[in-house]
């Protein structure tokens, strides 16, 4: 089993990342590969709505000349996906809004294919906004059909400089607890 990770903040390392380790410890606990994928430096932009995903239908999306190929194909291969982001202006960062909006509409046009897959955001914030940016990644999750497991809060750790997150206790704990939920998750849909 496969967990990719695509950390949508444009800060490397950051309190996004710290939270993203936090899950990937408890996956790796129960034996699930894991893998980061940064969408800082990618080349990414929005969806231009040609719609020719439709028509080709080939698990792609028909602009290429950018990385949101590249990040389509490790969803497609991954039992599990988390999109991360922290909170900017009360929502996701725009790189991992290009990334939903494209592999969303990819999804669709290709009968669903992220359906039944396990899906988990994680959210990191200064202060406030998170709500919304947790609800948006979830929006996602729900409209394409996956399985979302929850934690015992939501999904989201404070911090404003690099580190700070490791300094909310509930937050890392939340955290711990979503990765074993998902690897709960991901083990019973493993039994079917």
């Amino acid at each position: 089993m496969k967990v990719v990770a695509f950390n949508g903040s444009p800060r490397k390392g950051g309190n996004t990342t710290q939270l993203i380790e936090k899950v990937f410890k408890e996956l790796e606990k129960e034996g699930i590969d894991c893998e980061l994928v940064e969408l800082s430096g990618k080349k990414l932009k929005g969806c231009i709505a040609c719609y020719k995903c439709f028509d080709a239908q080939d698990k792609k999306c028909a602009v290429k000349n950018d990385d949101i190929n590249f990040c389509i194909e490790k969803m497609v291969k991954a039992d599990g996906i988390i999109l991360a982001s922290p909170t900017y202006f009360a929502d996701v960062t725009a790189e991992l809004k290009a990334l939903i909006d494209r592999a969303g509409f990819v999804a669709k046009a290709n009968n669903e294919m992220f359906r039944r897959k396990v899906g988990a955001a994680v959210v990191a914030v200064r202060r406030a906004g998170s709500i919304h940016t947790f609800d948006s990644i979830n929006h996602f999750f729900l409209i394409s059909q996956m399985v979302v497991p929850g934690s015992q809060y939501w999904n989201m750790g404070f911090g404003l400089e690099k580190g700070d997150v490791a300094k909310d206790d509930e937050g890392i704990s939340t955290m711990k607890t979503l990765g074993q939920n998902i690897a709960w998750v991901l083990k019973k849909i493993e039994e079917k």
